[in-house]
Protein backbone atom coordinates (compact mmCIF):
# COMPACT_ATOMS: atom_id res chain seq x y z
CA UNK A 1 0.00 0.00 0.00
CA UNK A 2 1.36 3.12 -1.21
CA UNK A 3 -0.63 5.60 1.55
CA UNK A 4 -3.04 8.08 -0.19
CA UNK A 5 -1.53 11.12 2.28
CA UNK A 6 0.47 12.62 -1.13
CA UNK A 7 2.58 15.71 -0.09
CA UNK A 8 2.93 18.78 -1.26
CA UNK A 9 6.52 18.09 -1.88
CA UNK A 10 5.72 15.04 -3.47
CA UNK A 11 3.46 17.05 -5.81
CA UNK A 12 6.29 19.12 -6.65
CA UNK A 13 8.93 16.57 -7.14
CA UNK A 14 6.05 14.66 -9.66
CA UNK A 15 5.35 18.26 -12.13
CA UNK A 16 9.14 17.97 -12.90
CA UNK A 17 8.46 15.06 -14.88
CA UNK A 18 6.93 15.69 -18.06
CA UNK A 19 3.66 13.40 -18.71
CA UNK A 20 5.71 10.39 -20.79
CA UNK A 21 8.56 10.74 -18.16
CA UNK A 22 5.65 9.78 -15.48
CA UNK A 23 4.49 7.04 -17.04
CA UNK A 24 7.97 5.78 -17.86
CA UNK A 25 8.41 6.17 -13.76
CA UNK A 26 5.58 4.50 -12.76
CA UNK A 27 6.61 1.49 -15.27
CA UNK A 28 10.06 1.46 -13.37
CA UNK A 29 8.61 1.76 -10.12
CA UNK A 30 5.76 -0.78 -10.77
CA UNK A 31 8.89 -3.89 -12.30
CA UNK A 32 10.50 -2.96 -9.16
CA UNK A 33 7.93 -3.08 -6.41
CA UNK A 34 6.74 -6.42 -8.09
CA UNK A 35 10.19 -7.80 -8.22
CA UNK A 36 11.29 -6.68 -4.76
CA UNK A 37 7.44 -8.03 -3.21
CA UNK A 38 7.80 -11.41 -4.66
CA UNK A 39 11.52 -11.65 -3.96
CA UNK A 40 10.40 -10.55 -0.21
CA UNK A 41 7.39 -12.80 -0.50
CA UNK A 42 9.94 -15.79 -1.19
CA UNK A 43 12.15 -15.14 1.53
CA UNK A 44 9.24 -14.60 3.83
CA UNK A 45 10.27 -11.21 4.74
CA UNK A 46 10.81 -7.95 3.09
CA UNK A 47 14.11 -7.82 1.56
CA UNK A 48 16.81 -5.25 1.62
CA UNK A 49 19.17 -5.87 -1.36
CA UNK A 50 16.38 -6.58 -3.68
CA UNK A 51 17.79 -9.05 -6.74
CA UNK A 52 15.82 -6.19 -9.41
CA UNK A 53 18.88 -4.66 -10.75
CA UNK A 54 21.09 -7.68 -10.73
CA UNK A 55 22.73 -7.64 -13.90
CA UNK A 56 22.46 -4.30 -15.17
CA UNK A 57 24.23 -3.00 -11.74
CA UNK A 58 26.64 -4.11 -9.40
CA UNK A 59 25.65 -5.33 -6.14
CA UNK A 60 27.16 -2.71 -4.18
CA UNK A 61 25.78 0.12 -6.64
CA UNK A 62 22.22 -1.45 -5.68
CA UNK A 63 22.35 -0.96 -2.24
CA UNK A 64 23.62 2.39 -2.73
CA UNK A 65 20.64 3.28 -4.71
CA UNK A 66 18.37 1.51 -1.94
CA UNK A 67 20.18 3.62 0.63
CA UNK A 68 19.66 6.56 -1.10
CA UNK A 69 15.84 6.09 -1.48
CA UNK A 70 15.51 5.04 2.08
CA UNK A 71 17.29 8.53 2.87
CA UNK A 72 13.94 10.24 1.83
CA UNK A 73 11.69 11.14 4.53
CA UNK A 74 8.08 10.51 4.26
CA UNK A 75 5.77 13.12 4.95
CA UNK A 76 3.22 12.09 8.25
CA UNK A 77 4.22 8.16 8.62
CA UNK A 78 7.65 6.75 9.40
CA UNK A 79 9.48 5.33 7.15
CA UNK A 80 10.99 3.55 9.19
CA UNK A 81 8.74 0.08 9.30
CA UNK A 82 9.03 -0.87 6.07
CA UNK A 83 12.09 -2.74 3.53
CA UNK A 84 9.92 -1.56 0.88
CA UNK A 85 10.67 1.84 -1.36
CA UNK A 86 7.46 4.02 -1.01
CA UNK A 87 6.59 5.53 -4.15
CA UNK A 88 6.79 9.06 -2.79
CA UNK A 89 10.64 8.07 -2.27
CA UNK A 90 11.38 6.65 -5.63
CA UNK A 91 9.77 9.56 -7.34
CA UNK A 92 11.70 12.19 -4.81
CA UNK A 93 14.96 10.08 -5.66
CA UNK A 94 14.46 10.46 -9.11
CA UNK A 95 13.46 14.04 -9.28
CA UNK A 96 16.20 14.90 -6.92
CA UNK A 97 19.55 13.26 -8.65
CA UNK A 98 18.24 13.61 -11.95
CA UNK A 99 16.51 16.97 -12.00
CA UNK A 100 18.28 18.39 -8.85
CA UNK A 101 20.54 20.98 -8.18
CA UNK A 102 23.65 20.34 -6.58
CA UNK A 103 21.82 21.14 -2.96
CA UNK A 104 19.17 18.73 -3.61
CA UNK A 105 21.57 16.13 -4.76
CA UNK A 106 23.48 16.26 -1.84
CA UNK A 107 21.71 14.71 1.02
CA UNK A 108 20.97 11.55 -0.79
CA UNK A 109 24.78 11.17 -2.36
CA UNK A 110 25.97 11.62 1.28
CA UNK A 111 23.64 8.72 2.43
CA UNK A 112 24.79 6.64 -0.99
CA UNK A 113 28.62 7.47 0.47
CA UNK A 114 27.43 6.16 3.99
CA UNK A 115 24.33 5.16 5.70
CA UNK A 116 25.26 6.82 8.80
CA UNK A 117 24.34 10.22 9.81
CA UNK A 118 27.37 12.68 9.54
CA UNK A 119 30.43 13.65 7.81
CA UNK A 120 32.34 10.71 5.61
CA UNK A 121 35.80 9.62 5.63
CA UNK A 122 37.90 9.96 2.63
CA UNK A 123 38.18 6.30 2.37
CA UNK A 124 34.59 6.12 1.79
CA UNK A 125 34.15 8.94 -0.72
CA UNK A 126 36.66 6.33 -2.75
CA UNK A 127 35.17 3.07 -2.49
CA UNK A 128 32.08 5.40 -3.62
CA UNK A 129 33.58 7.00 -6.18
CA UNK A 130 35.04 3.69 -7.44
CA UNK A 131 31.75 2.00 -7.16
CA UNK A 132 29.63 5.05 -9.50
CA UNK A 133 32.47 4.47 -12.15
CA UNK A 134 32.19 0.76 -11.62
CA UNK A 135 28.70 1.03 -12.86
CA UNK A 136 29.44 3.18 -15.44
CA UNK A 137 31.24 1.29 -17.17
CA UNK A 138 29.25 -2.08 -16.50
CA UNK A 139 25.57 -1.00 -17.29
CA UNK A 140 26.68 1.17 -20.37
CA UNK A 141 28.00 -2.26 -21.49
CA UNK A 142 24.98 -4.36 -20.75
CA UNK A 143 23.28 -2.08 -22.76
CA UNK A 144 25.49 -1.86 -25.58
CA UNK A 145 26.20 1.72 -24.82
CA UNK A 146 29.90 2.11 -25.21
CA UNK A 147 29.34 2.81 -29.17
CA UNK A 148 32.19 0.48 -30.73
CA UNK A 149 33.89 0.57 -27.78
CA UNK A 150 34.00 -2.58 -25.64
CA UNK A 151 35.82 -4.35 -23.06
CA UNK A 152 37.84 -6.52 -25.33
CA UNK A 153 39.20 -4.01 -27.75
CA UNK A 154 40.18 -1.60 -24.89
CA UNK A 155 42.52 -1.86 -22.00
CA UNK A 156 41.90 -3.01 -18.45
CA UNK A 157 39.05 -0.73 -16.95
CA UNK A 158 40.21 -1.99 -13.51
CA UNK A 159 43.38 0.06 -13.13
CA UNK A 160 41.19 3.29 -15.48
CA UNK A 161 38.46 3.15 -12.03
CA UNK A 162 41.15 3.36 -9.63
CA UNK A 163 43.10 6.26 -11.96
CA UNK A 164 39.94 8.24 -12.68
CA UNK A 165 38.46 8.01 -8.88
CA UNK A 166 42.00 9.27 -7.95
CA UNK A 167 41.47 11.71 -10.39
CA UNK A 168 38.25 13.02 -9.14
CA UNK A 169 39.18 13.07 -5.63
CA UNK A 170 41.92 15.05 -5.97
CA UNK A 171 39.28 17.77 -6.38
CA UNK A 172 38.25 17.22 -2.62
CA UNK A 173 38.83 20.74 -1.16
CA UNK A 174 38.45 21.02 3.32
CA UNK A 175 36.37 24.22 4.11
CA UNK A 176 39.78 26.26 4.26
CA UNK A 177 40.73 25.28 0.84
CA UNK A 178 42.96 22.65 1.58
CA UNK A 179 43.31 19.50 -0.48
CA UNK A 180 44.82 16.44 1.76
CA UNK A 181 46.40 13.88 -0.66
CA UNK A 182 47.22 10.23 -0.32
CA UNK A 183 46.74 8.09 3.09
CA UNK A 184 45.60 11.55 4.66
CA UNK A 185 43.06 12.08 2.13
CA UNK A 186 41.75 8.43 3.49
CA UNK A 187 41.86 9.27 6.80
CA UNK A 188 39.88 12.88 6.91
CA UNK A 189 36.47 13.84 7.26
CA UNK A 190 34.19 15.60 4.83
CA UNK A 191 30.84 16.90 5.74
CA UNK A 192 28.23 17.45 3.94
CA UNK A 193 29.27 21.40 2.86
CA UNK A 194 32.50 20.06 1.57
CA UNK A 195 30.87 17.34 -0.34
CA UNK A 196 28.27 19.05 -1.81
CA UNK A 197 31.19 21.98 -3.24
CA UNK A 198 32.92 18.82 -4.77
CA UNK A 199 29.55 17.68 -6.56
CA UNK A 200 28.95 21.13 -7.68
CA UNK A 201 32.83 21.63 -9.27
CA UNK A 202 33.58 18.17 -10.45
CA UNK A 203 30.48 17.11 -13.01
CA UNK A 204 31.28 13.97 -13.21
CA UNK A 205 29.70 12.71 -10.28
CA UNK A 206 26.58 13.93 -11.50
CA UNK A 207 26.68 13.02 -14.89
CA UNK A 208 28.13 9.12 -13.64
CA UNK A 209 24.66 9.16 -11.20
CA UNK A 210 22.75 9.84 -13.98
CA UNK A 211 23.93 7.27 -16.55
CA UNK A 212 23.61 4.75 -13.36
CA UNK A 213 19.95 5.56 -12.89
CA UNK A 214 18.54 5.94 -16.08
CA UNK A 215 20.73 3.10 -17.65
CA UNK A 216 20.81 0.76 -14.91
CA UNK A 217 17.11 1.09 -13.84
CA UNK A 218 16.35 2.00 -17.24
CA UNK A 219 13.92 4.80 -16.77
CA UNK A 220 13.83 8.25 -18.75
CA UNK A 221 17.13 6.45 -21.06
CA UNK A 222 15.21 7.42 -24.33
CA UNK A 223 13.65 10.61 -23.83
CA UNK A 224 16.35 12.72 -26.21
CA UNK A 225 16.24 16.21 -24.47
CA UNK A 226 16.61 14.61 -20.81
CA UNK A 227 20.18 12.93 -21.96
CA UNK A 228 22.44 15.55 -23.14
CA UNK A 229 24.63 15.97 -20.52
CA UNK A 230 25.54 11.87 -21.56
CA UNK A 231 25.35 12.24 -25.14
CA UNK A 232 28.89 12.37 -25.75
CA UNK A 233 29.66 10.38 -23.07
CA UNK A 234 31.73 8.07 -24.78
CA UNK A 235 32.78 9.02 -28.14
CA UNK A 236 31.72 6.90 -31.14
CA UNK A 237 34.53 4.70 -31.85
CA UNK A 238 35.32 3.45 -35.87
CA UNK A 239 38.28 1.70 -37.25
CA UNK A 240 39.50 -0.45 -34.80
CA UNK A 241 36.38 -3.21 -35.11
CA UNK A 242 37.61 -6.51 -36.23
CA UNK A 243 41.13 -5.79 -36.30
CA UNK A 244 41.68 -8.07 -33.32
CA UNK A 245 43.76 -4.90 -31.74
CA UNK A 246 43.56 -3.87 -28.12
CA UNK A 247 43.77 -0.10 -27.48
CA UNK A 248 45.69 1.83 -25.00
CA UNK A 249 42.96 3.47 -23.85
CA UNK A 250 40.74 2.07 -21.05
CA UNK A 251 37.03 3.60 -21.11
CA UNK A 252 37.38 5.37 -17.55
CA UNK A 253 40.48 7.42 -19.65
CA UNK A 254 38.36 7.76 -23.05
CA UNK A 255 35.54 9.32 -20.65
CA UNK A 256 37.75 11.83 -19.06
CA UNK A 257 39.65 12.22 -21.96
CA UNK A 258 36.53 13.33 -24.17
CA UNK A 259 35.14 15.38 -21.82
CA UNK A 260 38.62 17.62 -22.15
CA UNK A 261 37.67 17.84 -26.06
CA UNK A 262 36.19 21.16 -27.93
CA UNK A 263 32.76 20.26 -27.64
CA UNK A 264 32.34 19.59 -31.48
CA UNK A 265 34.96 17.04 -31.26
CA UNK A 266 33.45 14.61 -28.59
CA UNK A 267 31.25 12.71 -30.54
CA UNK A 268 33.21 10.64 -32.42
CA UNK A 269 36.96 8.99 -32.19
CA UNK A 270 38.52 7.30 -35.00
CA UNK A 271 41.50 5.28 -35.38
CA UNK A 272 44.15 6.82 -38.12
CA UNK A 273 47.37 4.70 -36.44
CA UNK A 274 48.67 2.49 -34.63
CA UNK A 275 52.25 0.94 -34.69
CA UNK A 276 50.70 -2.49 -33.87
CA UNK A 277 48.55 -2.43 -37.28
CA UNK A 278 51.11 -0.03 -39.85
CA UNK A 279 54.24 -0.76 -38.04
CA UNK A 280 56.77 0.85 -36.37
CA UNK A 281 58.05 3.20 -38.72
CA UNK A 282 57.73 7.03 -38.23
CA UNK A 283 56.72 7.32 -41.84
CA UNK A 284 53.79 5.16 -41.53
CA UNK A 285 53.11 7.70 -38.96
CA UNK A 286 53.26 10.25 -40.96
CA UNK A 287 51.49 8.93 -43.93
CA UNK A 288 48.54 8.13 -41.40
CA UNK A 289 47.99 11.22 -39.41
CA UNK A 290 48.81 14.13 -41.53
CA UNK A 291 45.87 16.59 -42.77
CA UNK A 292 43.29 14.50 -40.89
CA UNK A 293 42.11 17.08 -38.45
CA UNK A 294 42.39 17.22 -34.88
CA UNK A 295 43.92 13.91 -33.43
CA UNK A 296 44.53 12.16 -29.81
CA UNK A 297 47.94 10.98 -30.31
CA UNK A 298 48.25 8.15 -27.31
CA UNK A 299 51.49 6.24 -26.17
CA UNK A 300 53.30 3.66 -24.20
CA UNK A 301 56.58 3.38 -23.27
CA UNK A 302 58.53 -0.32 -22.49
CA UNK A 303 58.27 0.71 -18.77
CA UNK A 304 54.32 0.35 -18.42
CA UNK A 305 53.84 4.00 -18.58
CA UNK A 306 50.58 5.58 -21.33
CA UNK A 307 49.85 9.34 -22.19
CA UNK A 308 49.46 11.86 -24.88
CA UNK A 309 48.45 14.62 -26.30
CA UNK A 310 45.60 16.08 -27.98
CA UNK A 311 46.02 17.99 -31.19
CA UNK A 312 43.81 20.83 -31.77
CA UNK A 313 44.46 21.31 -35.90
CA UNK A 314 45.67 18.72 -38.39
CA UNK A 315 49.32 17.67 -38.44
CA UNK A 316 51.27 19.34 -41.24
CA UNK A 317 54.58 18.38 -41.88
CA UNK A 318 56.67 21.82 -41.47
CA UNK A 319 59.27 23.27 -39.49
CA UNK A 320 57.46 25.35 -37.59
CA UNK A 321 55.11 25.19 -34.32
CA UNK A 322 51.51 24.65 -35.22
CA UNK A 323 48.25 23.98 -33.04
CA UNK A 324 46.61 26.67 -30.86
CA UNK A 325 45.99 27.19 -27.10
CA UNK A 326 43.32 24.01 -27.10
CA UNK A 327 45.73 21.40 -27.21
CA UNK A 328 46.93 19.61 -24.37
CA UNK A 329 49.19 17.18 -23.01
CA UNK A 330 47.92 14.14 -20.82
CA UNK A 331 48.54 10.85 -18.43
CA UNK A 332 46.79 7.79 -18.72
CA UNK A 333 48.78 5.22 -16.59
CA UNK A 334 49.88 5.24 -13.50
CA UNK A 335 47.62 8.08 -13.23
CA UNK A 336 44.89 10.05 -15.46
CA UNK A 337 45.36 13.84 -15.66
CA UNK A 338 44.76 16.36 -18.27
CA UNK A 339 47.43 19.36 -18.43
CA UNK A 340 46.28 22.76 -20.54
CA UNK A 341 48.49 25.25 -22.07
CA UNK A 342 50.12 27.75 -19.47
CA UNK A 343 50.29 30.74 -22.04
CA UNK A 344 53.64 30.64 -21.38
CA UNK A 345 54.59 30.39 -25.41
CA UNK A 346 52.93 28.73 -28.20
CA UNK A 347 54.72 25.77 -28.70
CA UNK A 348 51.66 23.44 -29.17
CA UNK A 349 52.56 21.09 -31.71
CA UNK A 350 55.36 20.76 -33.91
CA UNK A 351 56.13 17.57 -36.72
CA UNK A 352 59.11 17.67 -39.43
CA UNK A 353 60.26 14.68 -41.24
CA UNK A 354 63.32 14.45 -43.47
CA UNK A 355 65.01 17.89 -42.88
CA UNK A 356 68.46 18.53 -42.59
CA UNK A 357 68.50 21.96 -40.27
CA UNK A 358 65.20 21.31 -37.60
CA UNK A 359 65.33 18.31 -35.23
CA UNK A 360 62.97 15.55 -37.24
CA UNK A 361 60.29 13.64 -35.01
CA UNK A 362 56.49 14.79 -33.21
CA UNK A 363 56.40 17.02 -30.34
CA UNK A 364 54.21 18.90 -28.26
CA UNK A 365 55.03 21.52 -25.79
CA UNK A 366 58.41 22.36 -24.49
CA UNK A 367 61.18 23.47 -27.03
CA UNK A 368 63.52 21.36 -29.00
CA UNK A 369 65.77 19.05 -27.40
CA UNK A 370 63.21 19.70 -24.15
CA UNK A 371 59.38 18.62 -25.37
CA UNK A 372 56.71 17.61 -23.11
CA UNK A 373 56.27 14.73 -25.41
CA UNK A 374 58.70 14.00 -28.02
CA UNK A 375 58.60 11.06 -30.84
CA UNK A 376 61.52 11.19 -32.48
CA UNK A 377 61.79 10.47 -36.56
CA UNK A 378 64.48 7.27 -35.51
CA UNK A 379 61.08 5.77 -34.59
CA UNK A 380 60.80 3.58 -31.20
CA UNK A 381 63.33 6.47 -29.57
CA UNK A 382 61.37 10.24 -27.47
CA UNK A 383 61.34 11.88 -24.57
CA UNK A 384 59.62 13.97 -22.10
CA UNK A 385 61.57 16.71 -20.16
CA UNK A 386 60.58 18.81 -17.72
CA UNK A 387 62.21 20.50 -15.19
CA UNK A 388 60.27 20.68 -12.73
CA UNK A 389 57.36 21.51 -15.58
CA UNK A 390 56.69 21.54 -19.32
CA UNK A 391 56.89 25.64 -20.07
CA UNK A 392 53.63 24.90 -22.47
CA UNK A 393 51.50 22.49 -20.55
CA UNK A 394 52.66 22.80 -17.03
CA UNK A 395 53.37 19.04 -17.18
CA UNK A 396 55.55 16.68 -15.06
CA UNK A 397 57.60 13.84 -17.27
CA UNK A 398 55.09 11.65 -18.45
CA UNK A 399 56.83 8.70 -19.35
CA UNK A 400 58.91 6.44 -16.78
CA UNK A 401 62.31 7.80 -17.68
CA UNK A 402 63.15 11.09 -19.28
CA UNK A 403 64.49 9.50 -22.60
CA UNK A 404 62.09 6.72 -23.47
CA UNK A 405 62.07 3.76 -25.65
CA UNK A 406 58.69 3.48 -27.26
CA UNK A 407 56.29 0.07 -26.71
CA UNK A 408 53.12 1.31 -28.85
CA UNK A 409 51.77 4.29 -30.16
CA UNK A 410 48.07 4.95 -31.31
CA UNK A 411 46.57 8.24 -33.05
CA UNK A 412 43.17 8.64 -33.22
CA UNK A 413 41.35 11.48 -35.16
CA UNK A 414 38.72 13.31 -33.25
CA UNK A 415 35.32 14.61 -34.70
CA UNK A 416 34.41 14.26 -38.23
CA UNK A 417 36.93 14.00 -41.05
CA UNK A 418 38.19 16.93 -43.22
CA UNK A 419 36.34 16.81 -46.54
CA UNK A 420 39.06 15.90 -47.93
CA UNK A 421 40.75 13.43 -45.54
CA UNK A 422 37.95 10.65 -46.89
CA UNK A 423 40.18 9.74 -49.85
CA UNK A 424 43.53 8.07 -49.62
CA UNK A 425 46.71 9.18 -50.79
CA UNK A 426 47.05 6.86 -52.84
CA UNK A 427 45.56 7.27 -56.16
CA UNK A 428 44.22 4.88 -58.64
CA UNK A 429 44.37 5.96 -62.18
CA UNK A 430 40.61 6.55 -62.47
CA UNK A 431 41.08 9.24 -59.99
CA UNK A 432 43.61 11.27 -62.38
CA UNK A 433 40.91 10.76 -64.82
CA UNK A 434 37.51 11.46 -64.09
CA UNK A 435 36.63 11.05 -67.76
CA UNK A 436 37.66 7.34 -67.88
CA UNK A 437 35.73 7.20 -64.79
CA UNK A 438 32.75 8.50 -66.03
CA UNK A 439 32.94 6.49 -68.97
CA UNK A 440 32.79 3.68 -66.90
CA UNK A 441 30.07 4.27 -65.01
CA UNK A 442 27.75 5.08 -68.13
CA UNK A 443 29.03 1.51 -69.50
CA UNK A 444 27.66 -0.03 -66.06
CA UNK A 445 30.82 -1.82 -64.86
CA UNK A 446 31.62 -1.32 -60.77
CA UNK A 447 34.91 0.04 -60.18
CA UNK A 448 37.16 -3.00 -59.16
CA UNK A 449 39.87 -0.85 -57.76
CA UNK A 450 37.81 0.18 -55.34
CA UNK A 451 37.84 -2.79 -52.63
CA UNK A 452 41.52 -3.13 -52.84
CA UNK A 453 42.55 0.10 -50.97
CA UNK A 454 42.65 0.42 -47.34
CA UNK A 455 39.13 0.61 -46.42
CA UNK A 456 37.72 4.14 -44.82
CA UNK A 457 35.67 2.11 -42.22
CA UNK A 458 32.11 4.62 -41.81
CA UNK A 459 30.73 1.11 -40.08
CA UNK A 460 27.39 2.86 -38.41
CA UNK A 461 26.64 -0.78 -37.14
CA UNK A 462 29.23 -0.80 -34.23
CA UNK A 463 26.74 -2.10 -32.24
Amino acid sequence: EMGNAESNAYQNHLCRFLPEEQSDIDGVFDTLSGLSSSAGAKNGKATKKTAYTREPLPEQMTVRLYNGMKSIGLTGKSSGLSEQIAKEQFVIFMSNLLKGNADEKITIIMRMISKTEGPVKGKQIQEFTEDLIVSVVHVLSYRKELKGWNLENTRDSASGVKALASQLLSELKLADGTKPVGPQLMETNFDQSVIEDWVYRVPQISIFLSVVIRQGLHVLHSLPDQTKDILNLVPGCKGIKGRGLVSLFDIPSIIYINSHLPAELQHKWQLLFSSRLHGESFSQLCGHIVNKGPCVVILKDVDGYIFGGFASHSWEAKPQFQGDNRCFLFSVFPSLAVYTYTGYNDHYMYLNHGQQTMPNGLGMGGQHGYFGLWVDSDYGKGHSKAKPRCTTYNSPQLSAKEDFTLDAMEVWAVGDLPEHAGTKGKKSILDVDPEAQALLEMTGKSRQSEGLREPIEEDDDDD
